[in-house]
C-alpha cells in the first residue's frame, strides 16, 4: 500500500459506521468515492471470537449506544457477515475506488486473504495478539498497520513478528494513532510517527480520530504516505465512532487540502518557481546613481546606492564596483553599467 507517484492515499474509514447494515454500507461507499477518497474501509470479525461474555465497552462507546446491552451484543448488531463483505468489495469495485477491510480475528484474515485482496490493515488492538500477527505476517501481503495504545518496544516487537513470519519489512506501513474517540489534541502526538520512521526505517501515516481536518493535513505535511479518517453520513447516528467521524462535506474538504498541501510540498530543491521568475526583476534591486555622476568620477557608498528594479546590475556587484571611474555620465537613478 506504497504511495504511488508521492501521492497520500486516503482511506476512508467506515469501519462500523454503517451500524451493521448493508445498504447503508453501500451509500458509505458511494460518498466516500464521491469525496475523492483512494480507499474504503470496513471491518471484519466474527463476533463470538472477537468479544467475550465478560467483555465491556470503552468509556467513549457507552454514550453512543444501548446502555443495556453487552459489549459482545454491540459487536453482533454492528458486524457485517462475509457475505456482505464480498458484496461491498464487489460494490467498490464496481464503482472504481480501493476496497480495504481490517480482521479482527484469525478466521476473518485468512477470509479476507482468499477474497484476494492486496492489503490487509492490523487494527491497533491486534498488535500485541501474536498468534493472529503470525497469520498475517505469512499471508505475503502489503500490511497496515495502527498502533493506537502502543508503546515503541511493543511497535518493535509486532514488526519482528510480521517479518519473522515472512513479511517484508518494506511492504510494512506503521501509522500512528491514538485510539480515543474523539482524541484531544494534546494527545495527539504527530512527532511520535516521525519518532517511528526514524526508528524502523519503515513508510509511515496516521490514523487520525481527532475533531476536524487540521490533524490529518498537519500529518501529510510531515510525511505521513497514509491517512485514514473515520466516516459517517451523520455523526449524530446511535453508534460508537460517529462521533468522531467526518460528514460528507469535511470528508471532501480534507482530501482537497491534502492534495493541496501534497502539492506543495515539491521536490525540495530551492529556486525561483515557474510562478515567481517574473517577480525577479519586480521585487530585486540595482546598483543605480544617487545623486549626479560625472564620467571619470570614483564611484563610492556616497553616490551609489541600491533601488528596483532588477534589470542591471545585481547589488552583489557593489564590492566590484566602488573605487572604479565612472565609464560614463549619470543622473540620479540611473542603472550602473559595469
Amino acid at each position: 500500500m506504497k504511495a504511488i507517484e508521492n501521492q497520500v492515499k486516503i482511506i476512508a474509514e467506515i469501519g462500523v459506521n454503517h451500524n451493521g447494515k448493508l445498504d447503508l454500507a453501500k451509500q458509505l461507499i458511494d460518498e466516500a468515492f464521491a469525496a475523492g477518497v483512494d480507499i474504503v474501509k470496513i471491518q471484519t470479525s466474527v463476533p463470538k471470537l472477537l468479544t467475550s461474555k465478560h467483555a465491556f465497552k470503552a468509556d467513549y462507546a457507552l454514550t453512543s449506544t444501548d446502555p443495556g446491552e453487552s459489549m459482545l451484543e454491540m459487536c453482533e448488531k454492528l458486524a457485517l457477515s462475509f457475505e456482505d463483505c464480498i458484496v461491498l468489495r464487489d460494490h467498490a469495485k464496481k464503482i472504481g475506488v480501493g476496497f480495504l477491510s481490517a480482521p479482527f480475528d484469525i478466521p476473518s484474515a485468512k477470509f479476507l486473504s482468499k477474497l484476494g485482496l492486496d492489503c490487509i490493515k492490523i487494527p491497533s488492538g491486534e498488535i500485541n495478539n501474536l498468534p493472529y500477527m503470525r497469520v498475517i505476517g505469512k499471508m505475503n501481503k502489503d500490511l497496515i498497520m495502527s498502533t493506537g495504545m502502543a508503546r515503541m518496544s511493543e511497535v518493535e516487537d509486532a514488526l519482528g513478528i510480521l517479518v519473522q513470519s515472512g513479511t517484508k519489512k518494506e511492504n510494512i506501513t506503521v501509522l500512528h494513532c491514538n485510539t480515543e474517540y474523539p482524541t484531544p489534541f494534546m494527545d495527539v502526538n504527530l512527532n511520535a510517527m516521525l519518532a517511528i520512521k526514524e526508528k524502523f526505517q519503515v513508510e509511515v501515516g496516521y490514523s487520525d480520530h481527532s475533531v476536524g481536518i487540521e490533524v490529518a493535513i498537519a500529518a501529510v505535511a510531515l510525511g505521513a504516505q497514509i491517512i485514514e479518517k473515520h466516516f459517517t453520513l451523520d455523526r449524530n447516528m446511535e453508534g460508537p465512532d460517529h462521533v468522531a467521524s467526518l460528514e460528507p462535506k469535511e470528508l471532501k474538504a480534507m482530501v482537497k487540502a491534502i492534495r493541496n498541501i501534497e502539492e506543495a510540498m515539491g521536490d525540495g530543491i530551492k529556486r525561483a518557481s515557474p510562478s515567481e521568475e517574473k517577480n525577479i526583476a519586480v521585487t530585486r534591486k540595482s546598483i543605480v546613481a544617487a545623486c549626479k555622476i560625472s564620467k571619470g568620477e570614483i564611484f563610492s557608498e556616497d553616490n551609489l546606492t541600491v533601488k528596483r528594479p532588477a534589470i542591471g546590475v545585481s547589488p552583489m556587484k557593489w564590492d566590484q564596483l566602488i573605487g572604479k571611474p565612472a565609464q560614463q555620465d549619470y543622473d540620479a537613478d540611473d542603472l550602473i553599467r559595469l
